[in-house]
């Protein structure tokens, strides 16, 4: 194939059929990979599992000689590093790290109501700027408790984490992506590149007016449309719209079959 054509699509619009459809991440993105192989090697299933296993291998742990052309492992890193701290978060949740804590916030007085459950999850999104990936994971393992403790619907919690993680991050040059940018102001040959980067934060005008504005939203109730309609049925007792499908499996977090680890927070 020289030149791409619609074919190019099938791969990506395969991944994102299986995330939506499993709710598992690799096992879909593997799916794409594979499909992309496959086209490339003739149509050959077969080959085009072997090339994905052969493309998987060199990104893990590969160098510049061996497939003489340059390489970059730092895709890998990523999702080695979310895999980490993904497996980290689950486990915090299963062992009742996550229930404890919620409960020390509750005895503290610290969360008695939705509208303080709503001032956490987007402190936590301001306060941790390490990287976005962290934030959501953090925020919403700590916040999805007392969201449906206090009948506060899935799509509020979604809208106050994507409204702080991303746009925290890149306001603050001490993370991934203050280091992301710096890197590619300096391919660029800017001389002054920290100057120039901590100059232009004040020209980041989504990034303030997101994390202000969520904040308004949970001081003031500034709940309109599909998000009013969304609390409203909440507050009857229904966090997840009808036949919501959501991407995480809540099975990974523990059953309500299964007898609750006592926290010790």
């Amino acid at each position: 194939m020289s030149e791409p054509t619609w074919i190019s699509l099938l791969p990506p619009l395969l991944a994102i059929g299986l995330a939506i459809k499993t709710r598992q991440v690799y096992l879909s993105l593997a799916g794409g990979i594979w499909l992309g192989c496959t086209i490339l090697s003739g149509w050959n299933p077969a080959a085009g599992l072997s090339e994905s296993i052969e493309y998987g291998v060199r990104v893990l742990g590969c160098t510049p000689e061996e497939l003489g052309e340059p390489c970059n492992p730092g895709e890998a890193k990523v999702v080695l590093f979310t895999l980490v701290i993904g497996a980290l978060i689950a486990t915090l949740s299963a062992s009742g790290g996550v229930s404890g804590f919620v409960s020390w916030l509750e005895r503290r007085r610290w969360v008695t109501n939705g509208r303080r459950a709503q001032l956490l999850a987007w402190i936590i999104g301001v306060v941790i700027f390490i990287e976005s990936n962290i934030t959501v994971l953090v925020a919403g393992s700590v916040s999805r408790p007392l969201f449906d403790r206090y009948r506060i619907s899935r799509e509020k919690l979604a809208y106050l984490i994507d409204s702080t993680s991303a746009p925290i991050c890149i306001l603050i040059p001490l993370n991934a992506w203050g280091a992301y940018n710096l890197g590619i102001l300096n391919r660029l040959g800017v001389e002054d590149s920290l100057g120039v980067f901590l100059r232009s934060i004040l020209f980041n005008f989504y990034s303030f007016a997101a994390v202000l504005l969520a904040l308004a939203v949970v001081l003031w109730k500034l709940d309109w449309g599909p998000m009013k309609r969304a609390e409203k049925r909440a507050a009857e007792g229904e966090v997840l719209s009808a036949g919501a499908m959501p991407m995480m499996d809540e099975g990974v977090l523990g059953s309500e079959e299964e007898p609750p680890i006592p926290p010790r927070a």
